[in-house]
């Protein structure tokens, strides 16, 4: 198993999946997302997809040599995206992909479908290093950058008070603080409208933004608007 990159915070070791790793990657997001319904999350079958048509877009990180026991995984497909019309449903936005996995080969955007680390292991820069993975694979792959939708727990405190565009137009601006989409923002993604029942998550009304990184080296021309 090659190591595609040494965490220079963490330390950990980042490799891509591989189907043996599926049980315990599906056990890593349940636990790194315990609010979230289980059944919008990765199964270990769709780890195994991923492995077998789309490895060299997802990366697992590890401590040490042991493989047994993932920490991190930053995972994504390829795609195209209509930024006339935003709105969408990570469960079913790749129904229509040529491949089981939802990989598009032919897509220009590296979507990010999930990002997660095991709790005892988080503050120690790894986000951003999975991050920085994501945007080496863009410029790898010459693709023209990162979508996602972000996920926005701190909403769970303001819902009841302001829509869940204006939480992220207050985040944007500084005005509020969120663990997730400030961290996105300070890591040179743009924020653009919340994204509605995009993954079932009650504490935050089933909200997420819509984030984006563009690959400044994108060798084609693309036009973005949020």
């Amino acid at each position: 198993m090659t190591i595609v990159a040494i965490g220079p915070s963490s330390g950990l070791q980042y490799v891509h999946i591989t189907t043996s790793m599926a049980d315990e990657l599906e056990a890593l997001e349940l636990a790194s997302f315990p609010t979230a319904d289980p059944k919008e999350l990765y199964s270990a079958a769709e780890y195994v997809l991923l492995a077998e048509e789309f490895p060299q877009g997802c990366v697992i990180g590890f401590d040490g040599e042991d493989r047994t026991q993932p920490v991190a995984l930053g995972i994504g497909i390829r795609t195209n995206f209509d930024f006339a019309s935003p709105q969408h449903n990570v469960k079913t936005f790749f129904d229509d992909a040529p491949t089981k996995c939802g990989d598009d080969p032919d897509g220009i955007w590296y979507y990010g479908t999930d990002i997660a680390v095991r709790s005892d292991y988080r503050r120690r820069g790894i986000g951003k290093e999975l991050y920085d993975l994501r945007k080496q694979i863009c410029h790898d792959l010459d693709l023209a950058g990162i979508i996602a939708g972000g996920v926005i727990p701190g909403y769970a405190d303001h819902k009841d008070s302001m829509s869940a565009d204006d939480y992220i137009q207050g985040v944007i601006a500084g005005e509020l603080y969120d663990p997730t989409l400030t961290f996105q923002l300070e890591n040179g993604f743009e924020a653009g409208c919340a994204l509605a029942d995009y993954l079932a998550d009650p504490t935050v009304d089933n909200y997420a933004a819509l984030i984006v990184w563009q690959n400044p080296d994108y060798s084609g021309s693309v036009e973005v608007v949020l």
